[in-house]
């Protein structure tokens, strides 16, 4: 015989509604700023990417279909813009990952100087972007820059470096990328460090291990799932860095150093007023979209191999 569910009292009830209506009275103001700020623009993007529409003030959004993705897969400044973003992203993870363990290891102990030198390279993170581009376009100006001034004057170069032209704006962009995001992966190094098992580093040195085997040994594989929170966060930051560029060199020069989400937002706000492109909603939603699935592919794959590492450790 199946057992009868014990009643409620209207008490029991109105006490438990009255519960429940509190907690949810705190999300409310969460969940209104998430559908306007998160979902609400996702769903308008998708629209207007079956739309051309030069926005407010302009004809009204007519029916293009699929054009507008046609287009996307047609555009070669595009693809360039896709190839710059992962030579952009993978460039900065690469060497960003490796400075930010190493600062992490050296500023580990907790001293007065490691605080000091803590927080002077955390101090970029705090700064705003668009400040901090400014201040690395006024160092790398190729006419008038600190840094080509101290060249010539240490006698390393005799003509001063075109650092935001073709060949090295790229570079530059990297440069200003980790300098301004070092600290803040550090940050979460140390922490991650602080987690480690004081005994079994202790136990790894009873049996002869050197500090180098203990590192490879015990710290990196007890960081693991930190290690891939920072890597994944690494990688989607990379794909959305946008002010840097915008302020050094504006996806220039002969879009060299164009980036995906640069690209469809100067469809949406030309990125200055010498700008020939105008606004074009729709085409600039369909590159959005597309670079979207191109960045989830990407984290996709990351997760799907950091996984199967976990199952080979």
């Amino acid at each position: 015989m199946k057992k009868e569910k014990p009643k409620m009292s209207a008490g029991y009830r109105k006490k438990t509604l009255r519960r429940n209506l509190e907690s949810y009275s705190f999300l409310l103001p969460n969940l209104i700023l998430f559908v306007l700020c998160s979902i609400y623009p996702v769903i308008w993007t998708l629209k207007y990417v079956f739309y051309q529409y030069g926005g407010i003030g302009t004809a009204d959004p007519k029916w293009v279909g699929l054009d507008n993705l046609i287009r996307v897969f047609r555009d070669e400044v595009y693809w360039q813009s896709v190839v710059n973003t992962f030579v952009y992203g993978f460039g900065k993870v690469l060497i960003i990952i490796p400075l930010a363990f190493f600062l992490a290891l050296l500023l580990n102990k907790q001293t007065k100087f490691n605080g000091i030198a803590q927080s002077m390279v955390f101090l970029p993170t705090i700064m705003s972007s668009a400040v901090m581009g400014l201040v690395f376009y006024l160092l790398f100006n190729a006419y008038n820059g600190e840094i080509n001034q101290y060249l010539m004057q240490m006698g390393i170069i005799d003509t001063p470096i075109n650092w935001l032209g073709k060949d090295h704006a790229m570079t530059t962009l990297i440069i200003t990328a980790i300098w301004g995001g070092v600290g803040n992966y550090m940050v979460y190094f140390i922490a991650g460090l602080q987690q480690v098992a004081k005994d079994a580093l202790e136990s790894a040195k009873i049996d002869g291990a050197g500090p180098i085997q203990s590192l490879w040994y015990v710290t990196i594989p007890m960081m693991g799932p930190i290690l891939k929170i920072i890597l994944m966060l690494s990688i989607t930051s990379a794909f959305n860095d946008i002010t840097n560029v915008m302020v050094l060199t504006e996806g220039g020069p002969n879009n060299a150093t164009m980036v995906m989400a640069l690209y469809g937002y100067k469809y949406f706000f030309p990125v200055s007023a010498s700008s020939s492109v105008i606004p074009q909603y729709g085409y600039g939603a369909a590159v959005s979209v597309v670079s979207a699935a191109i960045a989830g592919l990407v984290t996709i794959i990351y997760l799907r191999l950091s996984k199967k590492l976990d199952d080979i450790y």
